[in-house]
């Protein structure tokens, strides 16, 4: 899917399971969530409004550059200020179900593929996300980057002010190295 993908479906799938971003969160994306040097990402779930930061991958900080780059000019002066546009640059947020949007380039994409089933969409991306990021076994740390409410009986969730930057990093690279064998092979002969 990635390398298949356009500059703007490619970020935005890279985001899905970097970042863990619906498609929502995608298409209402400001720019200004995005620090490309730093490599972090600040910007609360769309769907609960829960505070997010997450450590982007060189490939997904250089995907969102080539979106960014290749992105079209929006149509509507209060879209500029959103990362991604679609090719006739109106916001992907623009109707009421947000989700169809970028859902729907993204079936097109799997049709492409052959890959499209029932139950697999942009989606799925959190779920690789939260399935294989469990993996780096720091669960509060995933569920920080995934923007998931906790639960209200969770004490420890309510009493913790912050997740360190280390804590984060690992669980990204956890399911970076996954997803890039090769990154894990260069870390291994390091």
């Amino acid at each position: 899917m990635i390398d298949a993908a356009g500059p703007q479906l490619k970020a935005m799938i890279l985001l899905g399971v970097n970042a863990g971003m619906g498609c929502t969160d995608c298409a209402m994306l400001p720019m200004k969530a995005l620090n490309l040097k730093t490599g972090w990402l600040d910007f609360p779930r769309e769907k609960t409004g829960i505070d997010r930061r997450v450590p982007l991958w060189p490939e997904t900080i250089a995907a969102i550059r080539q979106a960014i780059a290749a992105r079209p000019q929006p149509q509507d002066e209060r879209h500029k200020g959103l990362a991604f546009v679609t090719v006739r640059g109106k916001c992907y947020g623009q109707a009421k179900q947000t989700h169809w949007l970028v859902s729907a380039a993204t079936a097109k994409l799997l049709t492409k593929l052959g890959l499209r089933r029932p139950g697999v969409g942009f989606y799925s991306l959190r779920h690789t996300l939260e399935t294989i990021g469990s993996g780096a076994r720091d669960q509060a740390a995933l569920d920080h980057i995934m923007g998931h409410a906790p639960n209200r009986n969770d004490m420890a969730a309510r009493y913790r002010e912050e997740i360190e930057d280390s804590r984060l990093r690992a669980v990204t690279e956890h399911v970076r190295t996954w997803l890039f064998p090769a990154v894990a092979k260069v870390a291994q002969r390091e």
